[in-house]
């Protein structure tokens, strides 16, 4: 029974001490299969309605900065799809998540790769997550493309 009691303290103990813990891993889950959702919907304006904040400041690899609305407008300005699948499919790759309480750095190496058989692109993408209200969101984000490799 002493064991029994011993145990509970130290779980309770935990509990009061610790209460951020276990959720650590949960958000790390969470915010893994946000990015993976996203990159394979990244055609969608959906998907970038859900993972970018309001406020959002994102840099680019060709060195222009813009926000959310200037993304969203890309949306509103394309032609209507045709139902094709899309030109270029993302994946994540190394992804590394580094969270502080209610926000996240999401960094990964981010693979383009072209349906037409072209080269495959890399780039390098820092993502700054912020929970708000319960959800995270995307509020900066840098993309630095990779070089080719000499040889390639």
């Amino acid at each position: 029974m002493e064991r029994f009691q011993t145990a509970a303290r130290a779980w309770l103990l935990m509990l009061v001490l610790a209460p951020g813990f276990a959720l650590a891993g949960d958000d790390a889950a969470v915010l893994t299969a946000m990015l993976h959702e996203f990159l394979a919907n990244a055609d969608q304006r959906a998907a970038h309605e859900r993972f970018w904040a309001q406020d959002l400041v994102y840099s680019s690899s060709d060195g222009r900065r813009f926000g959310k609305a200037d993304i969203m407008q890309r949306f509103d300005n394309a032609e209507p799809g045709d139902g094709s699948p899309p030109t270029t499919v993302y994946s994540g790759e190394d992804v590394d998540i580094r969270q502080y309480d209610d926000v996240a750095i999401v960094a990964f190496r981010l693979v383009g790769t072209p349906a037409d058989g072209s080269e495959t692109l890399y780039y390098y993408n820092t993502g700054t997550f912020l929970k708000r209200d319960g959800e995270w969101r995307v509020i900066a984000w840098h993309a630095t493309r990779i070089p080719p490799t000499p040889g390639d």
